[in-house]
């Protein structure tokens, strides 16, 4: 397999087509997408269809990446970087519900920003979550994050806006 980095406890890979209903079934969670302002995918296929048409690897040299526990090569959900609306790097991670307070959410914006400050050479990172996603902002916020606004996010209104400096 071919993983752009690892963790302790993680590998990071670009999206294949075979995680197309891993990747249905995390954004069909709605506990999962609450706070995110995405809709659920109507069906496999138009999962499918995303990840067959995700860009960002060829023209950023990035994205987001499939987080695989290496212990059993699981697919548990995806962590990484984008272009945001403002032209800025975003990053962003979700998990599956199961995975939830296991610390695999800090541990791969941890591995991210360490990728992206020794391998792409980055010099900021934002994050955002909404007002109310408490768990997302613990992560943020323990990473060096600092919060810079409050502002409308994907029809998400009071979301935070934090920047790390690397």
């Amino acid at each position: 397999m071919d993983f752009k980095f690892r963790s302790k406890r993680l590998n990071f890979r670009e999206f294949l087509p075979s995680d197309a209903k891993h990747i249905f079934d995390l954004n069909a969670d709605p506990e999962v997408i609450k706070y995110t302002g995405d809709p659920p995918f109507k069906n496999i296929n138009e999962a499918l269809d995303f990840i067959k048409n995700y860009n960002h690897y060829k023209e950023h040299g990035f994205g987001r990446w499939a987080v695989i526990l290496k212990e059993n090569d699981q697919f548990i959900g995806w962590c990484g970087l984008k272009y945001n609306e403002e032209n800025e790097i975003d990053l962003g991670f979700r998990f599956f519900k199961s995975q939830w307070g296991k610390g695999y959410a800090s541990e791969s914006a941890k591995a991210t920003i360490q990728y992206a400050k020794s391998a792409l050479g980055m010099k900021s990172i934002i994050g955002r979550a909404a007002q109310n996603n408490v768990a997302s902002i613990k992560v943020l916020e323990k990473l060096g994050f600092k919060c810079l606004k409050k502002s409308m996010c994907h029809g998400i209104p009071n979301a935070k806006y934090f920047v790390l400096d690397l």
